[in-house]
This record gives structure tokens, C-alpha cells and sequence, in this order.
């Protein structure tokens, strides 16, 4: 980063709930991280997936957030109306030779392994279930519909995490080359928060871990279109006793204004930041200003998910 670069962060949820307490972990550690270094947080909507989305959420979210004192800086961006940008960088990616058509559906993708016989199988489970073997490299489909795959290299991929440290991956090996755009027109998470990142001028990402291993294909993809890439933080996820993490899939609670005090006291606490006993009986408002004043990025645990107690 460059001596006068301003920092730039962002909070990016899903609006398919309303906000929980992950979501508040990730809302909370994002926007210290910038305000703390004098910098911009950016809020953005990654609503791509529409058949997921519940109708309000979005607005819900946004007002929870205000009604727990953060402030953010510009315009609500929303993936949705942002086609036209994920377009142009995939059709960049295709200038360079880099993007095939792909028919291959996830039965058939496991069925291409359950047809090897045993001793020829080799070891197909990879970071992300199941590694793509190539089926479509280098056939010329020309039926819809399909999905359009990057081209993944061989070489290791390593970025120092300032939370969970250095991170090594091998796209080819432990992923194969991953979907940009699906069949059904949808575009890819993996494309968008990197156009949207870049487009955006951010700076630094701090995030939950669960998206931990999502970052190489992400560094990849900004290697390929020219992009700088930005800081990463990957805070722990909040899980369940069962070792899930909280979300709207595991039936995570709605956070509610009425006890924001105690939510940002727990999700400091969850950070790491041991506020003070007084601080129970301190507005929001307090209490962020306190954060703000002692958030240390350092002492966030360095592990990928604590069960919440």
C-alpha cells in the first residue's frame, strides 16, 4: 500500500436473513480494522444469488447495523445491479484464453471418479469437495446451456493472513478449475467480490475464516485480471456445539437493537478484546467509541472457528 493510500474496508453480506451474531463478528471486526487506521468502510449487498435472497432483507440488515451505531461511507453497492462489470472481466479472462465451456454437472463429475476402478482413483477430495478433473478443457461445447470455467496453474498460491498467517495453496491440485459463470447465468461469488473489490478501491478485507480458503481462487483471479491485491484478515467463525458455523442455514438468531450493548460486548469479547466489566452498562454508542479507541487486530485469536458459549 502506498504511503498516502487511504484504507479502504467493506462489509459484505448476504441478504438471506436477517443479521446474526457471525455476521455482527465480521460488520464489527471490518469496520474497527478501517476506522482505527482513519480509513473508509463500505458496506455492500452480495444478493447475486436471487432464488436465495428473502425479500427485506437487505433493508433489514442495513437498518440493524445503523441501529447499532456504525456508520458507512458512500452508497449501498448491490451485486445485483452490477452484471454488466462481472462481464467485462470475464470476457477479459476469455481474451487470454483462459475460460472453457463446461457441461459437467456435480453427479457427473463424481460419477467420472466412481467409474475408475480403485487402485486408479486418485485422492479427488480437495479443499472444496470435489476436484474438477478437467472433463471440458478441451472440448469445443457449443450447446446451452453451460457454465464457463478459469483455467486454474500448478503453482502454489501464498498470502500471510494477519490473523490465521501464511496460507499455501495449490489451485490445481487441491480444486481444478473453478466455475466464473453458472449455467444458469448466474455470475460467481469468486468473480464478483473481486470486480467488486477492485472497482471499489479496497484495501484490506477483514472477513470470517470460513472464507479462509476462498482466497487463492480470489488472489488467482486478481493475478489474472491486473488487479492489486488486498489485505487479508480472516477472523474466527462463531459455531454451534455441533461445530457448525452460525448462519441462517443452522438457525442462528436474529440479533435485535433492544440488547445491542451486550451484543458488542460479547462479539468484542468473542474478538479478543477483553472490554471492560463497566462498559455493561454503557450505551452502544460507548461502547463503539471505546472500540475504536483500543481495537487490536493482534490480539483477535488465531484459530478458524470458536464455539460461541
Amino acid at each position: 500500500m502506498g504511503l498516502n493510500q487511504i484504507t479502504i474496508g467493506r462489509f459484505a453480506p448476504s441478504p438471506t436473513g436477517p443479521l446474526h451474531f457471525g455476521s455482527l463478528l465480521a460488520a464489527l471486526a471490518s469496520y474497527l480494522e478501517a476506522k482505527t487506521k482513519q480509513g473508509k468502510w463500505l458496506v455492500r449487498m452480495e444478493d447475486l444469488d436471487k432464488p436465495r435472497e428473502v425479500l427485506g432483507a437487505a433493508s433489514h440488515i442495513l437498518r440493524t447495523l445503523e441501529q447499532f451505531g456504525f456508520e458507512w461511507d458512500g452508497e449501498v453497492v448491490y451485486q445485483s445491479q452490477r452484471s454488466e462489470l462481472y462481464q467485462e472481466a470475464l470476457t477479459q479472462l476469455e481474451k487470454k484464453s483462459l475460460i472453457y465451456r463446461c457441461k459437467c454437472s456435480r453427479k457427473e463429475i463424481a460419477d467420472s471418479y466412481n467409474h475408475k476402478p480403485v487402485h486408479q482413483a486418485p485422492a479427488h477430495h480437495g479443499i472444496d469437495g470435489l476436484i474438477y478433473p478437467g472433463t471440458c478443457r478441451h472440448l469445443n461445447i457449443t450447446e446451452m446451456p453451460f457454465s464457463s470455467r478459469i483455467k486454474v496453474s500448478n503453482q502454489p498460491i501464498s498470502f500471510n493472513d494477519a490473523v490465521q498467517g501464511i496460507i499455501t495453496q495449490n489451485l490445481a491440485t487441491q480444486l481444478g478449475d473453478f466455475v466464473l459463470k453458472r449455467a444458469d447465468g448466474l455470475f460467481a461469488y469468486q468473480l464478483a467480490v473481486v470486480v467488486d473489490d477492485q472497482a471499489q478501491g479496497v484495501t484490506q478485507i477483514v472477513r470470517g475464516a470460513d472464507l479462509l480458503d476462498s482466497t487463492p481462487r480470489q488472489i488467482y483471479l486478481q493475478h489474472q485480471l491486473n488487479y492489486p491485491t488486498p489485505t487479508y484478515a480472516h477472523i474466527p467463525v462463531a459455531s454451534n456445539v455441533a461445530g457448525e458455523k452460525l448462519s441462517k442455514q443452522t438457525l442462528a438468531p436474529a440479533i435485535t437493537s433492544e440488547q445491542a450493548s451486550s451484543w458488542l460486548i460479547k462479539a468484542l469479547d468473542f474478538l479478543g478484546q477483553t472490554p471492560p466489566a463497566a462498559l455493561a452498562s454503557c450505551s452502544h454508542t460507548e461502547i463503539l467509541s471505546w472500540a475504536k479507541a483500543h481495537w487490536q487486530l493482534a490480539k483477535v485469536p488465531k484459530q478458524r472457528s470458536i464455539v460461541l458459549a
